[in-house]
């Protein structure tokens, strides 16, 4: 009973309307890409273990990002509110709801997986293990960054993915590149308002990236279809094997089978002959 609602669950992932999150090209670049973002994350998590300061980097793009916009604080609050966790959570149920309500089953389920695993990753485990910390409070990776680059990449996989919805490509682009601005925007915010380092933003996008990514290529190997059936000569089934016939079919196949056989066979004899016998 304890492997039923993982079959289940495989089953609804199987079902005809639910397509691929990745296009083959995407699907191929993306472990490269997932290896990036977990080498800078590891990189990084290992430099600023157990520290309280930033380094070189950190200085000087935080001193210029702070010397730039310091003088609009309110402005900044604002926009690093949208990566707060309630709206970052009311925003992903909404995307959850509309993939339900146009039967995008992959894409609901990208949302519901990947969006709270990275946020999850990121304070349950990162911070408390690499440590770093800012005024006293840790701060790598950076936690709204995380949580709005994942939900900006599960935006991007499922406009860019094959099943994506029925809108100009062009529309489609300007959405994804939208969403991605606001997401950095929140991450310079992050760092106008000193509440993180530069390099705490790039681990938070690093693993909110990476995150999207090993879930969609889960998701769509969980997906793929199964190998067909093959017949006792080792070749696949054809299409129409195992296709139930109703009963009138049945019927209708046997009466023209046995008007084969009822009708007479045709005269084969040349006119003005008589008929061998």
């Amino acid at each position: 009973m304890s492997g039923k609602p993982w079959v289940q669950a495989e089953r609804w992932l199987r079902q005809p309307s639910s397509r691929a999150l990745l296009a083959p090209p995407a699907r191929r670049m993306a472990p490269a890409l997932i290896a990036v973002c977990v080498a800078v994350t590891v990189f990084l998590g290992a430099h600023f273990s157990h520290q309280g300061r930033p380094d070189r980097l950190d200085r000087a793009i935080d001193h210029r990002i702070r010397h730039a916009l310091g003088w609009h604080h309110g402005l900044l609050e604002l926009i690093t509110s949208i990566g707060d966790p309630v709206p970052v959570t009311v925003m992903t149920a909404a995307l959850v709801v509309a993939c339900l309500a146009t039967r995008r089953w992959h894409g609901a389920a990208l949302l519901a997986v990947a969006v709270p695993v990275a946020a999850a990753l990121t304070e349950i485990v990162l911070k408390p293990l690499i440590d770093r910390t800012i005024e006293g409070a840790l701060s790598f990776p950076s936690g709204h960054t995380t949580g709005m680059f994942a939900l900006v990449g599960c935006c991007a996989v499922l406009l860019a993915g094959p099943s994506h919805p029925r809108l100009p490509a062009g529309w489609r682009v300007l959405i994804v590149l939208a969403a991605y601005l606001v997401a950095t925007a929140v991450a310079v915010a992050l760092i106008g308002v000193g509440a993180h380092y530069f390099t705490d933003t790039v681990a938070g996008a690093a693993v909110g990236t990476a995150t999207v990514l090993l879930t969609a290529l889960i998701l769509d190997r969980l997906g793929r279809p199964g190998p067909r059936p093959e017949s006792q000569a080792g070749q696949p089934a054809p299409a129409n094997a195992g296709r139930h016939l109703s009963p009138a079919s049945v019927r209708t196949a046997g009466a023209d089978h046995a008007a084969d056989f009822s009708s007479p066979a045709p005269d084969t004899t040349r006119p003005g002959r008589p008929a061998r016998r």
